[in-house]
């Protein structure tokens, strides 16, 4: 077994769940670090002293399984094992292997006195049937990659090199755990990167969805992950994939707008790309119109079109995006009259405004990115992030942070 690495943030959600009569659900996309985290929970229930034969942990993916096809014969194997005394922990990694699955966890929770905890790649582990079923009765605990804190820990730096090297070195490869094996071996990460992102889309989403088309998949990917954090609508989308041409699905010569719909939305269940919404600050309301896109990872994009530095800006802003995420966030695009604020980010009694721009330096565009900004009418903290180390921290009050800190902080 790998050499597990902690990652408290998670397991500490873990932690403040246990023996709370909730199934604990991680989702995330593939190799984020959902087994590793489960068997780090394992290791917590084992130093606290569960007893082993308290802690049936399985993983369904493995062939030893391979009869437990569905809840009934899953439910069965698993009701000989649970313990005749005690609380019995039921540890399930790949889940969405067995059908109907969500039938047996709620027996489990009706027959015995269990506490249950599983993972599963897609977002089809938590689709209506199963939300029906366990309405209000599971928590969901949402398993990022590394934040630029965590990559900090994972991997071992010489001593001479920079925070600001290092961040290079997160900008290019991302944060998907697996590729610490790599050590920065660009070739070798970009095999792993294929075979993760291969299995996602064969796996998580044209199994999934049988009228898919792979062609259109991967040029919606290739879209979306060449225009991150720029304002699109399906039907755009759709219009530039028609003008290219090549694309003849089914021999239709247009794409219709719904057809790209649909193609995101089966990007965004297997947890690969995040659609945000636009809010307009001064009207006080979700708009219907125009989304922007934002992918789980960059190391994907620098996979599918190639590292570009020239990209900085808008990779800085899809790393502030998954941060604000991580810190429990709810994100929106702002709209201020004619102008538009990168994030508005808000918890229940909490709200940012967020500006993410390479660099502040040249006059005209401090002025640009202030302006969304000073036009906003309310007191809450606005702040830019920017890759400049500077000496001025307010633009009358408006907060600027070099990013880097603000990721660390």
């Amino acid at each position: 077994m790998n050499e597990l690495i902690n990652r408290p943030e998670y397991l500490n959600q873990l932690i403040q769940n246990k023996d709370i009569d909730l199934v604990k659900i991680v989702t995330g996309i593939r190799r984020c670090g959902k087994s590793s985290l489960l068997d780090l929970f394992h290791q917590y229930l084992k130093n606290t002293g569960i007893p082993d034969i308290n802690i049936i942990h399985m993983n369904l993916e493995s062939l030893r399984y391979r009869n437990l096809t569905n809840y009934l014969s899953f439910y069965d194997y698993v009701s000989e094992r649970i313990a005749d005394s005690g609380k019995t922990y039921l540890i399930f990694d790949e889940l969405q292997a067995v059908e109907h699955w969500e039938k047996a966890i709620e027996s489990f929770r009706l027959d015995f006195d269990v506490d249950i905890y599983i993972t599963g790649s897609n977002a089809y582990l938590l689709s209506t049937e199963f939300s029906t079923l366990l309405s209000g009765r599971y928590v969901e605990i949402r398993m990022l990659p590394l934040s630029f804190k965590e990559f900090l820990t994972f991997y071992d730096f010489w001593p001479a090199v920079t925070i600001e090297e290092k961040f290079q070195k997160y900008l290019q490869f991302g944060g998907m755990p697996i590729l610490r094996a790599y050590q920065f071996h660009e070739a070798r990460i970009q095999q792993a990167l294929e075979g993760i992102y291969s299995t996602v889309i064969l796996r998580d989403i044209l199994q999934r969805n049988g009228q898919a088309d792979s062609v259109m998949l991967h040029k919606i990917m290739l879209f979306l992950c060449s225009n991150i954090g720029s304002i699109t609508s399906p039907n755009n989308i759709g219009a530039i994939l028609s003008h290219e041409g090549d694309l003849s699905v089914h021999n239709q010569k247009k794409v219709a707008g719904k057809t790209v719909e649909k193609y995101i939305s089966m990007l965004r269940s297997a947890f690969i790309f995040y659609s945000v919404g636009r809010y307009d600050i001064k009207g006080k309301q979700l708009l219907k119109t125009l989304n922007k896109n934002y992918i789980i990872d960059m190391a994907f994009c620098n996979m599918l079109l190639g590292y570009r530095d020239t990209d900085r800006g808008h990779i800085i802003e899809n790393i502030v995006f998954l941060e604000l995420i991580r810190r429990d966030y709810r994100v929106y695009i702002g709209k201020v009259g004619n102008t538009e604020v990168d994030f508005v980010a808000e918890k229940p009694n909490d709200k940012l405004y967020i500006q993410v721009t390479e660099s502040m330096q040249a006059p005209e565009t401090r002025e640009r990115e202030l302006r969304p900004l000073q036009a906003i009418p309310d007191n809450y903290e606005k702040i830019i992030l920017s890759m400049d180390r500077s000496y001025i921290n307010s633009y009358n009050g408006i907060k600027s942070l070099y990013l880097i800190d603000w990721l660390l902080s």
